[in-house]
């Protein structure tokens, strides 16, 4: 996306679309130049306007985002996990590989802020580790970026003025200019597919199986049989004709387990 127009030199290849606006120029497309798999919108009245307004939203909302982690302005041979960042200076420059690291999150999301300029040098990369995704790399950039020859790059420059991809350079992301030129020469541009993921939950739901031994105690029966004492008990002639005194019987108690107990038991008489 350009303000002004889309400038090609070479066999480019932009799978995605390709606009501008307000102005309408755009050179070096068709048979020996770029090709676009996708279409090619011109003029505010096109939906390259639409564009341009939504680029405005986009720029202003990352440049406001914050509180931002003040790093070195050479990003090169360092990781950096998900946040906002910016620099002292104002710039930020890429010699050889930046790692952004999602740390096992594919919604992560970096943004980097640059009051000026993003330039990265020959060779530089962007790599993507940890389950990032270019879709969620921001570069907020308040002059104009310059991507270095073969630089390999990842995510989406959002730029005030103008952008230029050097020889070779490609792009897993965008090349959005709020208000001058995009400049290409022999690069590869595919906008990013965003794989969507549901959020990381809190806490999650751990289903435990007990399994517990319960050892039964045998019911227990008992047979109680009574065993009159001799000459003692109802149908004994001396408890007929006695108006008084004592007698005793045995009980004899049997359980289910075959074992047998012995009670004495005294009926006194009166």
């Amino acid at each position: 996306m350009a303000a002004t127009t889309v400038t090609n030199s070479g066999p480019s290849v932009i799978t995605g679309n390709v606009g501008v606006s307000p102005g309408s120029a755009v050179t070096g497309f068709g048979p020996g130049g770029a090709t676009v798999i996708g279409s090619v919108f011109t003029g505010a009245a096109s939906p390259a306007g639409q564009a341009q307004a939504d680029l405005t939203t986009a720029y202003n909302d990352a440049a406001a985002r914050g509180p931002a982690l003040t790093v070195a302005t050479e990003l090169g041979g360092t990781t950096r996990g998900p946040g906002v960042y910016d620099s002292a200076d104002g710039t930020f420059q890429i010699t050889g590989p930046l790692t952004l690291d999602a740390h096992g999150d594919p919604n992560a999301v970096f943004i980097f802020k640059m009051a000026a300029t993003l330039n990265t040098a020959a060779g530089s990369s962007v790599l993507l580790a940890g389950g990032a995704q270019a879709c969620n790399v921001f570069w907020q950039v308040g002059s104009s970026a310059s991507l270095g020859t073969t630089t390999s790059f990842q995510g989406n420059i959002l730029a005030l003025t103008s952008i230029s991809v050097n020889t070779g350079a490609t792009i897993v992301g965008r090349a959005l200019a709020r208000g001058g030129a995009v400049t290409l020469l022999s690069n590869i541009i595919t906008a990013p597919t965003c794989q969507a993921f549901p959020p990381t939950s809190a806490a999650a739901t751990v289903t435990h199986t007990v399994t517990r031994t319960v050892t039964a105690q045998p019911t227990v029966r008992v047979t109680r049989t009574v065993c009159p004492s001799a000459g003692i008990g109802p149908n004994s002639s001396s408890h007929s004709n006695s108006n008084s005194g004592s007698a005793s019987d045995s009980d004899i108690d049997i359980d289910s387990n075959g074992h047998q107990h012995h009670h004495q038991h005294h009926h006194h008489h009166s």
